[in-house]
């Protein structure tokens, strides 16, 4: 999905009716104001779909008593995403392609659980904060149904070769030599003077937010333009060489790990966040991991569980035996991707066994160690990069169409 933080004029400029909408937008407790924001091919969006959206997107980027100029630009880029939906689900109805209300409710219930909290429980803040949790729901819906479509009609044409998986190999045991940063970038797309000085404005508003303690990987999934939205920024380790010459000088100048200042490029405006960097040649410890997890929190069923697992191949099947376990593989993972606390478990850990027991949002989880490599190099697996380079080419095709589509539609902003 396209996030533009772009504002329509003729909706949200400096008049009473866009800082009614606004203030609005800040304050739950305003009646909705009557009237349609736009017509998407003679289907409306009204100023309360914009105004639940806007309220959404505020508690999304986690910042504390916006401004009015940054309200205001949120409440454009609601418009902006209620457009995207309402093209991506018109899209989806020619397939006649219905998504269960379950698929939904699922979809919540992961994004909850990243927070460490259950869907219920998401559903009630929102309330609280004046956001009518449907609006959410048809967020997910959209979502869910665009990429069903997408990957539908161009999933299967996507071929990934072997040689592209060992060129991207070799690209990245090229870069293994040289100084590394990991970046995770948030991307506002702004082709032309006017937009971009829409999107420097929006840039600093967000980047207030962020350093205020906004979560960047969700600001970048819900605002981002780039194809690395959909993972939250993160574009992984680069060297300078992989990045854009802007981009390469503010990310090798940094003196230390940081959000960097708005970069100015002719197409936008990124904002980067510099997590880590690392030396060249630094050799690596990979683990396969199965990660066993009770969703209730019920430190009995988990250690039933752990009793009658006698090895990594038990853990999927006895996942399976009760609702409340999930198990997934965690194959050829960088022990340090593991964070501080998880590298410490795993090391300390034998092949064959599972890890001590740890809190892993909202509920208990253990690892077991199916595999252990010293000295691997820092590279991903050819699997994982293969569905890495897929992933990223059916993220491009979804944006080209989602462009094509709002190109041929009749957009009236009111």
């Amino acid at each position: 999905m396209i996030r533009q933080l772009l504002v329509a004029a003729s909706l949200f400029a400096l008049s009473a009716t866009g800082v009614a909408m606004a203030q609005d937008a800040a304050d739950p407790g305003r009646l909705p104001l009557e009237g349609v924001a736009a017509v998407v091919n003679d289907k409306p969006i009204s100023y309360s779909d914009v105004r639940q959206r806007a309220r959404l997107l505020l508690l999304s980027v986690g910042g504390q008593q916006p401004s009015a100029e940054q309200i205001q630009q949120i409440t454009g880029q609601a418009l902006e995403q209620l457009i995207d939906e309402s093209l991506q689900l018109e899209k989806a109805s020619e397939f006649e392609m219905e998504i269960d209300a379950r698929e939904i409710a699922g979809a919540v219930e992961d994004m909850a659980r990243q927070g460490g909290t259950t869907g219920d429980q998401l559903k009630a803040q929102l309330l609280q904060s004046g956001v009518n949790p449907a609006s959410l729901e048809e967020q997910m819906r959209a979502e869910i149904a665009w990429n069903r479509v997408m990957s539908g009609l161009y999933g299967s044409r996507i071929r990934v070769s072997d040689n592209q998986v060992d060129d991207q190999l070799e690209r990245m045991r090229t870069a293994s030599q040289k100084t590394q940063y990991r970046v995770s970038e948030i991307f506002l797309f702004a082709p032309d003077p006017e937009t971009r000085e829409q999107a420097i404005t929006a840039a600093s508003a967000v980047l207030d937010q962020l350093k205020q303690g906004a979560d960047f990987r969700v600001a970048a999934q819900r605002i981002s333009s780039a194809p690395t939205a959909a993972t939250g920024g993160d574009m992984g380790w680069m060297s300078a060489e992989d990045l854009a010459p802007e981009l390469a000088a503010a990310v090798s100048a940094a003196e230390q790990p940081g959000l960097l200042e708005p970069i100015v490029v002719d197409n936008g405006v990124y904002i980067l966040l510099v997590a880590n960097k690392r030396e060249p040649s630094q050799e690596v410890t990979k683990v396969n991991l199965k990660r066993l997890y009770v969703s209730d929190g019920s430190e009995a069923d988990l250690k039933a569980a752990m009793e009658k697992i006698t090895s990594c191949d038990d853990v999927q099947s006895i996942a399976n035996s009760k609702t409340n376990l999930r198990a997934a593989d965690l194959n050829e993972i960088n022990v340090e991707e593991l964070g501080p606390e998880g590298k410490s478990l795993v090391l300390a850990t034998e092949v064959g066994q599972a890890t001590d027991i740890f809190a892993a949002s909202g509920g208990l989880a253990v690892m077991y160690v199916c595999d252990r490599q010293d000295g691997a190099e820092a590279l991903p697996s050819r699997e994982d990069l293969k569905g890495s380079i897929k992933n990223r080419e059916l993220g491009m095709i979804s944006e080209r169409e989602l462009r094509n589509l709002r190109r041929d539609a009749t957009i009236i902003y009111r």
